[in-house]
């Protein structure tokens, strides 16, 4: 069987966006904190390399202010925890989590159990390459490619105290929301 051809994509907004490309050429940003932006870096935690990703989950979602509204959490199968998607559904937000390969329905009734094991039904069911598709788990991507931009403003941190480290990280994270802000490219699928 043959894979299916991915979609084409187009960018709508040329002309707004090369303008933005070139009011990117400074470093002079203001910022609004009143402002919602698009595609921001909403929370930060940064750990030693003994600490892994999925444990930090539901300190990073309590530096979200409660009465702002969190619609999908998209994250790796590492944060298929019990944690994690009690943490997401305790915020009234939709875990976009796949489910571990050797995974098993979860017997405990909360509701990130309910929701963790109707996404391992559904991968089931579709198979875990629809799963992703169907559930926009694609868009975890952007996330990946952010990253990869806040290690482009610098391939290593020169501070050596680690409170040093976490101001700059958080430095590159505020030019990157800055740059966002201005715009980005609106893109549509056409094939």
């Amino acid at each position: 069987m043959s894979r299916p051809t991915p979609p084409t994509y187009k960018t709508t907004n040329w002309p707004d966006d090369n303008d933005v490309l070139k009011k990117r050429g400074s470093l002079a940003i203001w910022f609004d904190p009143e402002m919602c932006w698009t595609l921001e870096v909403r929370a930060v935690e940064i750990t030693g390399s003994h600490i892994g990703d999925a444990p930090v989950l539901p300190d990073l979602l309590s530096q979200i202010p409660a009465d702002q509204e969190i619609g999908s959490v998209t994250a790796d199968g590492a944060y298929d925890t019990r944690k994690c998607h009690n943490a997401i559904a305790d915020r009234g937000a939709a875990a976009v989590i796949p489910p571990r390969k050797n995974a098993k329905p979860w017997k405990t009734v909360t509701a990130g159990a309910v929701a963790r094991n109707e996404a391992l039904r559904a991968s089931k069911y579709l198979g875990r390459a629809l799963w992703r598709r169907w559930s926009g788990y694609h868009r975890r991507s952007r996330v990946e490619t952010k990253m990869h931009c806040v290690k482009l403003l610098g391939q290593r941190l020169m501070a050596r105290a680690f409170e040093r480290q976490v101001a700059d990280i958080q430095v590159r994270f505020a030019v990157l929301n800055g740059y966002t802000a201005l715009g980005i490219p609106v893109t549509e699928a056409v094939g």
